[in-house]
């Protein structure tokens, strides 16, 4: 079987069983969001933090507690970070440097999951496990809520009630990432996925000297990476070690687990809003974007430029040899359009139009089908932009989901869609201009810069992939870094809140003969344009700078 033939195939795989979880996953969600009772955990949780679950936030108190929650888990992560050497369950490791502590632990708080260091050795079980984990979790669910506080926005009339922020992340961990995080964590064992406590063990006699590797609960920790988007790997190398993705199957799968919730998000934004094809049009513009990207990125890792390729069947530097260039491809497209970061191959041994498509997928804003509930509502804020756009043209007040696309409305999705490239662009002209920030690059010329534009582009868009190459433990990288993540993840939830409040405190607007219907091919058309148009016009002259001037010169 040809590798073009297999990587087709793949796709088509991955596809179905995305299709197949559609319905069920989203449907259930729809229902954890809109229930009235409580389960008994849920209550004993309830009881412990001193949350009543059954009153209403507007979106002032909705915005406290995600920033309340999320500032208690950044401190409570620096703190163990920083312990960790005296801490059992160290494996003999020191504690974490203050720069690096800062930048992890917002990185995973944000569900980022950048990495300035080798998680095989500096961080030990503890850290891991009670640390890092259960941020995966909490970080998720943050975004899951914020995502259907927005949903609620549009479904709830004049009372400007989101719901309450503490039963939504709750019933988001409890009910919705823990049982599914069981499921794909048996399965990746089944696979080979280690799954243990034990400690480091010295393997083999090589002329070099021996080598040394430690154990870890692997299996649970990569379920919940990949389930809640959010990357950050056991080992440094990622989803490329073995011990992490040991197998074919296990990477479609890691794939599959990154991309189904997302994707399902949207039937869950139907049934909430009470049109499911109000979902469907989403869907079917992340998928078309999804698609697109993918087939774009197969063609310019598959396309032979000299022997080397030929032989090699496509660009296979910096990819694995058991998943080759078209699993690859997918997985590189599918962590980079989500805000997984996890990586299965090197994003800089990438052709470089194949790199610069990992980076405009961040640059999107990471919506098709974008993160664990960021996704969903990046996306719909597109919708709002878009739905804009099409009433300036005919002359009409933009509508959306009965609701009507005001000054202030529109004033909330621009500051949202406005906020990222600032900082991506600002903060990579400053490391381009300083003298000390050049230093950490291994490349000069167009790769060196792609090299500081991905850095920025995925902590300002809570991705957490790097381009590799770069040194980012440095004092300059984790501070600004962790800066832009922080940044680029809490400022547009204060944004798409206050969106979501303004829309709750509307009533709705009847649907007339002239208004533009939303559900239909021809409004997914319009909202494709848009981000590709926006995004386009935002970031063409940096990517000009390095991946697309790269490409051409090769």
């Amino acid at each position: 079987m040809s590798p073009v033939l297999a990587g087709i195939l793949q796709l088509l795989a991955l596809i179905a069983a995305l299709a197949l979880a559609y319905r069920p996953l989203g449907d259930h969600m729809a229902r954890v969001y809109s229930s009235d009772r409580h389960l008994r955990v849920e209550k004993w949780i309830y009881k412990g933090i001193g949350a009543d679950p059954d009153t209403g936030m507007r979106w002032p108190a909705y915005l406290r507690g995600v920033l309340a929650f999320s500032a208690a888990g950044v401190l409570f992560l620096y703190l163990l970070q920083r312990l960790q050497g005296v801490l059992p369950g160290s494996l003999g490791f020191s504690s974490i440097d203050p720069d690096q502590a800062f930048n992890t632990a917002v990185s995973f708080v944000t569900n980022t999951n950048w990495q300035s260091y080798y998680g095989e050795q500096a961080m030990g079980h503890v850290v891991q496990t009670a640390g890092l984990a259960v941020q995966n979790f909490v970080s998720a669910a943050v975004g899951m809520a914020v995502a259907v506080a927005l949903v609620r926005g549009f479904a709830r009339t004049r009372n400007g009630d989101l719901g309450n922020f503490w039963a939504d992340l709750v019933r988001g961990v409890v009910r919705i990432l823990i049982p599914l995080s069981v499921v794909a964590a048996i399965v990746l064992v089944a696979c080979g996925v280690i799954q243990n406590f034990s400690g480091i063990h010295e393997v083999g006699q090589f002329s070099g000297g021996s080598q040394q590797w430690n154990g870890g609960a692997v299996a649970s920790q990569e379920a919940i990476k990949e389930l809640g988007t959010n990357g950050g790997g056991y080992f440094n190398a990622n989803s490329a070690h073995p011990f992490e993705n040991p197998t074919p199957f296990s990477n479609l799968f890691e794939i599959f687990l990154l991309l189904v919730v997302p994707f399902s998000l949207t039937r869950t934004f139907g049934r909430m809003v009470g049109s499911l094809k109000q979902g469907y049009a989403i869907l079917a513009t992340m998928a078309t974007i999804w698609v697109g990207f993918v087939a774009l990125m197969m063609w310019t890792e598959f396309a032979h430029h000299g022997p080397a390729f030929d032989l090699a069947g496509g660009a296979l530097e910096g990819k694995e040899t058991r998943f080759g260039v078209g699993a690859s491809s997918i997985f590189a497209v599918s962590t980079t359009l989500t805000s997984t970061g996890a990586v299965d191959s090197f994003h800089s041994s990438f052709t470089g139009l194949g790199g610069g498509i990992t980076m405009l997928g961040m640059q999107l804003g990471e919506i098709a089908p974008g993160g664990t509930g960021s996704g969903l509502y990046g996306m719909l804020i597109m919708a709002i932009i878009a739905v804009f756009i099409a009433g300036l043209m005919v002359g009409r007040t933009p509508e959306y989901l009965g609701k009507k696309i005001g000054t202030r409305e529109i004033k909330f999705a621009a500051l949202y869609i406005l906020i990222t490239p600032a900082l991506v662009l600002v903060l990579t002209a400053a490391a381009m201009a300083l003298p000390t920030p050049g230093h950490s690059m291994t490349n000069t010329g167009a790769h060196g810069f792609s090299e500081i534009l991905y850095a920025y582009t995925s902590a300002a868009n809570n991705n957490g992939s790097a381009f590799a190459g770069l040194n980012a433990d440095t004092q300059w990288f984790n501070t600004t870094l962790g800066v832009a993540m922080l940044l680029g993840r809490f400022l547009p939830m204060v944004f798409v809140l206050a969106l979501a409040g303004s829309l709750a405190g509307q009533k709705p607007v009847p649907e007339t003969a002239g208004t533009l219907r939303t559900d239909k091919p021809l409004f997914t058309g319009l909202l494709v344009g848009a981000i590709l148009v926006i995004t386009g016009l935002t970031y063409f002259p940096a990517l000009a700078l390095g991946p697309l001037a790269e490409g051409l010169a090769s």
